[in-house]
């Protein structure tokens, strides 16, 4: 029951920022959506295909800029987080975005990762076009760091397509 309140209560809390942020122009440039297709748990024996869905804000408290997501396997295993992202410039075009969340994990019928909070570190590598979109690599391990009375760990590997809000609604 914890986790779909957990996965209720980040989508109504996507769907207010979104909201927010709908006002003007400027307001929707402040927001992007990031999606994604890769593999869940790559370098393991419970791997999975996986979808991921981001909210991620411009808005920052010195380097660190908030985002929001939910990610679900083929597997059926959901997690749904919050957290933040600092992004660093290579020249014009390239960004390397490292990222920091903490969530609630259900496994559904793939891995059982020892916990239902769970924190996921890593890191994205993209290209930057000249409109704001953004795409390219990303790696990320997920993990309950030692909280539970397991502890395995999974990797993911995704193609992630980072787009400003204000392109998707046509401003």
């Amino acid at each position: 029951m914890r986790g779909r309140f957990g996965r209720l209560a980040l989508a109504a809390g996507m769907i207010l920022c979104l909201a927010l942020a709908g006002g003007s122009a400027k307001a929707q440039s402040r927001v992007s959506v990031a999606a994604g297709l890769g593999a869940f748990d790559f370098l393991h024996n419970y791997t999975a295909g996986e979808g991921r869905l981001e909210l991620r804000f411009e808005q920052s408290l010195f380097i660190f800029k908030p985002l929001v997501g939910v990610f679900v396997t083929t597997k059926g295993s959901v997690y749904t987080y919050g957290g933040f992202r600092a992004e660093f410039a290579i020249g014009k075009h390239f960004m390397i975005i490292p990222v920091a969340a903490v969530g609630d994990y259900e496994k559904g019928g793939g891995k059982d990762l020892g916990a239902h909070i769970e924190f996921k570190t890593g890191a994205e590598f993209d290209y930057v076009m000249d409109n704001g979109i953004k795409f390219g690599p990303a790696f990320d391990h997920v993990s309950n760091a030692g909280i539970g009375k397991k502890n395995p760990g999974e990797e993911n590997i995704m193609l992630m397509v980072t787009v400003p809000f204000g392109l998707i609604a046509g401003h």
